[in-house]
């Protein structure tokens, strides 16, 4: 690798120490490359160049309306989008499968369940009511794949006992209820290949339901499956940031979304045995170094899982910095946002890597796939491995730490059962605050992060600053949480940045301003928090005072969340654009006609204060059709 400065080209970051550090390095990174792929092309921007078939790829531009095959440019954006959402879907219902399926073998073996109060809720949900606790955990399961597994043409069963009641009219009728969650992704997927579909309401229609299954299936159900294999959130303060990161352990870095995958291995990785071979080695231990959305997964559960996790380090474009400190010994993924570009800097620092899900195969990584059956085996496996590699590196590899990056006392832990106890077990003292205007209305700031829209989560910590300062209280998850948290907006302190109402609700509770839900997944988190104190007031959704934003979205995952926040008839933000602009048509039905379709809306501005303002003033509008 070149040893030379990259340092002057690097992007902006709303975390400035961080900045600093990646400017400092002798290798080159996502935040480099920025520079040299400045240059976008427009066609792909706007959508509107087709590559389906041999006689492409046709770009429409205003003297060439049409492909060769007569495709416009609104069929041509449509499939574009639809094929997006698909991928997306597919991604999250990946997810909740093997999660469903680790739950299901982990009952069947009789493991541990830590989440006994979270299986009873699904139970009660699902109408289960076997006694044997595992019975009811391996029932609660099945009852997840067999919707999962149902044809397009049969209606998801769990869809009705999951949403909310008024959504679920809606949705039937616009005629976007959906069936088995993988066939809507097939389907998706061959409605929008060569010179089939053509209609583009037709297949927005289509993303709203993979919308659907996505969110029910993808984010909610995934988040309460893990509750009960992982153990409920439970508040607590917590170190954020690099300065998570010990030396004097071996050190693994995490990354993906699925946290029952390495169940056993966090186990393992405190069992005597295993100390014993680390401090054989010359550490004192194991460590896992929370990166991207499964660390925000352990973080939430942070309070199970002390003696392995120190803290969650930063987002999927903090993860280059992460490993360029040297400390890290190990890069265990299992999805993405396992970006390509730590691969040439694994091989530079001597860095195992190790995959436990093919789906997430790096080139310069080894493949152990995850097996329940031969779990503790794969187990002892990894960790011998991961000895072998600290030492072979550690001592031949300079250390470069950023020790007083992040903060000690973020608060996590927050989830909808979690925060609802810190209220005294009702949402009745939140809704009290909304009503006498103490708390204006909730923002949902979730999703990615991204190196555009004014760099790396500039956008997206700007934004949130914006709300709170207009006493918008921000509730997040997913990426966008990293970058928040490492800029300090979810300590006590952080309330000085809030608006004077609710800047006092923050310091008589004693909480930030910004709440941490954790990871993308818990998105479903937040949709139930929207259900519960819908439900409590007595309307629909689209009638709180709530909105989304998901300024820097990233993946096409983030665009299947977009249609579940659009199917539940919520203002979503984004401060880029999918790549849709150049059909006039999907424009108009995402911005305007879904407002009386489901009472969601598109909102595209990458302005922070002018997207706060607009965002205000829907809450605003949302408060005065209530009455408040």
């Amino acid at each position: 690798m070149n040893h030379q400065c990259y340092g002057c080209n690097t992007c902006k970051s709303a975390d400035k120490p961080l900045e600093e550090f990646i400017r400092s390095l002798p290798m080159e990174t996502s935040h480099h490359r920025v520079d040299t792929q400045k240059t976008k092309c427009g066609f792909g921007l706007q959508g509107v160049c087709c590559r389906l078939c041999a006689n492409g790829p046709c770009r429409i531009t205003p003297k060439s309306p049409r492909g060769i095959c007569g495709a416009d440019a609104d069929t041509i954006v449509t499939r574009n989008f639809l094929r997006s959402v698909a991928s997306g879907s597919g991604c999250y219902i990946h997810i909740v499968e093997n999660t469903a399926r680790n739950l299901r073998d982990t009952a069947r073996a009789r493991g541990e369940l830590k989440g006994i109060a979270s299986l009873n809720k699904l139970a009660d949900l699902f109408g289960i009511t076997d006694p044997d606790p595992y019975k009811k955990a391996e029932i609660v399961a099945d009852a997840v794949l067999a919707d999962l597994y149902k044809p397009e043409y049969e209606r998801a069963e769990l869809v009705e006992k999951i949403a909310y009641a008024p959504r679920t009219d809606c949705w039937k009728e616009l005629g976007i209820m959906p069936g088995g969650a993988k066939s809507e992704v097939f389907k998706g997927v061959v409605k929008c290949s060569t010179n089939l579909n053509s209609d583009p309401v037709d297949m927005l229609t289509d993303c709203l339901k993979l919308g659907i299954s996505t969110g029910i299936y993808g984010l909610t159900l995934t988040n309460l499956l893990n509750d009960v294999l992982l153990g409920q959130p439970e508040l607590r303060m917590a170190p954020v940031g690099l300065r998570v990161i010990d030396p004097d352990y071996i050190n693994i870095m995490i990354t993906g979304h699925q946290h029952t995958i390495f169940v056993d291995l966090q186990d393992k990785l405190i069992s005597p045995e295993a100390v014993k071979k680390a401090q054989a080695a010359g550490a004192k231990g194991f460590k896992l170094v929370g990166c991207t959305c499964v660390g925000q997964d352990l973080q939430l559960r942070g309070s199970h899982y002390t003696e392995i996790f120190d803290g969650h380090a930063g987002n999927n474009y903090t993860s280059e910095a992460i490993l360029a400190t040297g400390a890290i010994d190990a890069v265990l993924s299992e999805f993405n946002c396992t970006l390509p570009g730590i691969e040439p800097i694994c091989e530079e620092l001597k860095i195992k890597q190790i995959c436990l899900d093919d789906v997430a195969k790096k080139a310069n990584a080894e493949l152990l796939s995850f097996d329940f059956q031969n779990r503790e085996q794969l187990s002892e496996l990894i960790i011998d491995k991961i000895i072998s590699s600290y030492q072979e590196r550690r001592g031949s590899v300079p250390l470069n730490l950023l020790e007083n990056h992040g903060n000690d006392h973020t608060l996590t832990g927050v989830s909808e059962g979690s925060l609802k106890a810190f209220l005294g077990g009702s949402w009745k003292p939140l809704i009290d605050l909304i009503v006498s205007g103490d708390i204006k209305g909730i923002a949902g700031v979730v999703g990615c992060s991204n190196l555009t829209a004014g760099g790396h989560d500039v956008l997206t910590v700007e934004l949130t600053k914006e709300l709170i300062s207009r006493d918008i209280i921000v509730l997040t998850a997913g990426c966008s949480s990293g970058g928040i948290e490492n800029c300090g907006l979810m300590t006590p302190e952080a309330a000085k940045f809030a608006g004077p109402k609710l800047r006092a609700v923050c310091e008589k509770l004693g909480i930030p301003p910004v709440l941490n839900f954790g990871p993308c997944l818990a998105i479903g988190r937040l949709e139930i928090v929207a259900t519960e104190i819908a439900a409590e007031l007595g309307v629909d959704l689209p009638q709180l005072p709530l909105v989304l934003s998901a300024a820097q979205w990233l993946e096409e995952q983030a665009l299947a969340d977009g249609c579940f926040g659009l199917a539940l008839g919520l203002p979503l933000h984004l401060g880029l654009p999918p790549f849709v602009t150049g059909s006039p048509l999907t424009v108009k039905v995402l911005t305007e006609d879904m407002k009386s379709l489901t009472g969601g809306q598109v909102i595209i501005n990458p302005d922070a204060r002018e997207s706060a303002d607009i965002l205000e003033q829907i809450i605003l509008d949302r408060r005065s059709g209530l009455n408040i």
